[in-house]
């Protein structure tokens, strides 16, 4: 046995922890508050301009509202009376107002169906097609999203036109159809689904757009994964595809119900500035109470009514999202 077998290696201490560095308190907490403060102050410029663009006619919606207020008034002959819930008592026992309501209501669900229908069947085939096309058809969407909505009336009037439409005309063309001549306008049915038709038509591209960038983020693993269980297209889309779009769905959804419901200028240059009684929306009802019967407070009374509606709309969409983001 040799020296270096016998000899007992001399045990080394382990090495000590070095402390953890020492962080001041008071940089801490300054960089902490100016943290949370930099997104107000980033915000602080756009909620200023909304303030000062929204604030004043808000709130003077609200006390015109609760007064009475006419022509005499509007021209100094006699001073504003304040009339407390008159205005919405009269309003809320009018069946004209009611039959409002229930027409706005219908046509809103009509347009968001319609419009989330073929928006989705639209992003979904473009999917399916190659690149070139795909490009082709978005400079198209974008294209009529950005025309202007009075432009757009106008070329729906001609193509509805009772003498020279091209619908007309197309439908013509069908065995047994003769549809020369015929008014769409001289119904309100009618005429508020040519108001739909062109309204979709306005609103399908803004859907296809998001709907599109959200199925990029569908993993194509689990819809393969969901084809070789058995799953067809339809079970691909229910199980795999809709989960994951539902967020943006309940968006697109809600703002749609939003703008919709505050359809104008479609029905009012559809009917040359004057709609008859049975085309008449919430806005265009509020409108005329307010600049053709002169009686402004009841039409910013509807009005604020309206406001309330959509207060509850975009109620439900807040809890819908709050939803979402705790099963998250």
């Amino acid at each position: 046995m040799s020296a270096a077998d016998t000899t007992t290696p001399a045990k080394v201490p382990p090495p000590r922890p070095a402390p953890p560095p020492v962080v001041p308190e008071g940089p801490r907490r300054r960089r902490t508050s100016s943290g949370a403060a930099t997104p107000w102050l980033l915000l602080a410029p756009c909620l200023l301009v909304l303030a000062l663009v929204m604030g004043y006619p808000l709130v003077r919606l609200v006390t015109l509202s609760f007064e009475k207020f006419g022509q005499s008034q509007l021209w100094g002959f006699q001073p504003a009376e304040s009339v407390g819930f008159a205005n919405f008592t009269d309003v809320l026992g009018d069946g004209e107002f009611w039959a409002v309501v229930v027409r706005t209501v219908v046509f809103a669900a009509g347009c968001v169906v319609f419009t989330m229908v073929v928006g989705m069947l639209i992003a979904l085939l473009l999917q399916q097609v190659s690149g070139w096309v795909k490009t082709l058809i978005n400079i198209a969407l974008v294209a009529s999203w950005g025309m202007p909505v009075v432009v757009a009336t106008t070329v729906f009037k001609w193509l509805f036109d009772s003498d020279y439409g091209v619908f007309n005309a197309l439908l013509s063309k069908l065995p047994g159809v003769e549809m020369i001549g015929h008014n769409w306008f001289a119904s309100g049915p009618q005429g508020l689904a040519v108001i739909m038709l062109l309204v979709v038509w306005g609103a399908v591209p803004f859907v296809v757009i998001t709907l599109s960038a959200g199925l990029t983020q569908v993993p194509k693993e689990l819809q393969e994964a969901a084809r070789l269980d058995g799953a067809g297209a339809w079970g691909v889309f229910r199980y795999v595809t809709l989960p994951v779009l539902k967020p943006i769905i309940v968006m697109l959804t809600t703002l749609s119900v939003i703008w919709d419901m505050g359809v104008f200028p479609q029905v009012f240059v559809m009917r040359g500035g004057h709609p008859e009684a049975e085309f008449q929306l919430l806005t265009t009802y509020s409108y005329d109470r307010a600049f053709v019967v002169n009686d402004y407070a009841q039409g910013s009374a509807i009005a604020l009514l309206t406001v309330v509606l959509l207060l509850g709309v975009v109620a439900v969409y807040m809890r819908q999202m709050l939803k979402i983001g705790e099963v998250e």
